[in-house]
């Protein structure tokens, strides 16, 4: 079929097609255009932000006297923001610049993992060891219980506001029992296991006793380790009572009563009233938004099995 010319039949129509299909055809070159741009605008704007952070990183090791500030905010556990790493991170940075003259530890905390708190703890210390020059101080916010708690008697002084809640030393392991339930709606648990105690605190089997005895053994050792911890790090100034240990908590008021904090202060205070350093720089380690949501990634695929082991937790 030939060519439609001007003035021949539905030469208008073939006019008008024409034309739409090159108003689709611009449509989608200003939009791969503006994809482009807006892409090379995110590029720019990243890489500002980048420089931005290596500035103020060359900024915190230009040598001038400074007061390093660590924030330590949150649940302590491996896949959070108040994970070992993190703060053990920030610790290191702040004591290994030489304008440093003092660290702040800033907890908010009410608790978590007896291990990442445990792992905290020993890498204040050794910090400390090595460089005994640089003083680290607690400045408490809210809470620091538990776990926070165990991590604040590694500082050299502990600071509350009068109305912190302190303390809460003691372990816990909490789960549920579903027997009960299964019973009534005529459900039957089969579980397999190569190894007598592998099936150990199962929430769908009845309570073992031998279990429950050893659960418990665990729950006190760890407790002991808390206690000592304390009393190491508290030394005399600790006026021990029954319920000191009893996992109870207390007002920052009552805390510097009974010698588990040393008295009132904030950052802004101790850097300049302790320190004399009033230049308050944070080397808080934080983790981007990729690495928070990987992280919750695969904290979400291995809560199905940790919920199941129901691990002791400093709360």
């Amino acid at each position: 079929m030939s060519e439609q010319t001007p003035g021949g039949p539905h030469w208008e129509r073939q006019l008008l097609e024409k034309l739409a299909l090159e108003s689709l055809a611009e449509q989608r070159r200003r939009r791969r255009w503006g994809i482009f741009f807006k892409l090379l605008g995110f590029t720019y704007v990243t890489v500002v932000l980048v420089l931005a952070l290596d500035w103020g990183s060359s900024e915190k090791h230009d040598g001038k006297k400074h007061t390093a500030l660590v924030d330590m905010h949150g649940v302590i556990q491996a896949k959070g923001d108040a994970n070992a790493e993190n703060v053990i991170g920030s610790l290191q940075s702040a004591f290994e610049d030489k304008g440093t003259v003092g660290i702040v530890l800033r907890i908010n905390s009410p608790g978590g993992s007896p291990v990442q708190s445990g792992i905290i703890y020993d890498e204040i210390k050794r910090l400390r060891a090595k460089y005994p020059e640089i003083p680290l101080h607690v400045v408490v916010e809210d809470v620091c219980a538990s776990g926070g708690y165990y991590v604040a008697a590694a500082a050299d002084n502990i600071y509350v506001d009068k109305a912190s809640i302190v303390g809460s030393i003691g372990v816990l392991m909490d789960g549920f029992g579903f027997t009960g339930t299964m019973d009534k709606f005529g459900v039957e648990r089969r579980l397999l296991t190569a190894g007598e105690n592998k099936g150990f605190l199962d929430p769908f089997s009845p309570q073992n006793a031998q279990h429950k005895e050893h659960a418990q053994q665990m729950l006190n050792d760890i407790h002991q380790q808390f206690i000592d911890v304390v009393r190491k790090g508290r030394g005399k100034r600790l006026k021990e009572s029954p319920e000191m240990f009893s996992g109870l908590m207390w007002t920052g008021a009552k805390s510097v009563e009974l010698g588990l904090a040393d008295g009132f202060g904030t950052v802004d205070s101790i850097a300049r009233d302790i320190f004399k350093a009033e230049d308050v720089r944070d080397y808080t380690v934080k983790s981007s938004f990729a690495e928070k949501f990987a992280k919750q990634l695969g904290a979400n695929m291995a809560q199905g099995i940790s919920s199941r082991l129901f691990g002791p937790s400093l709360h």
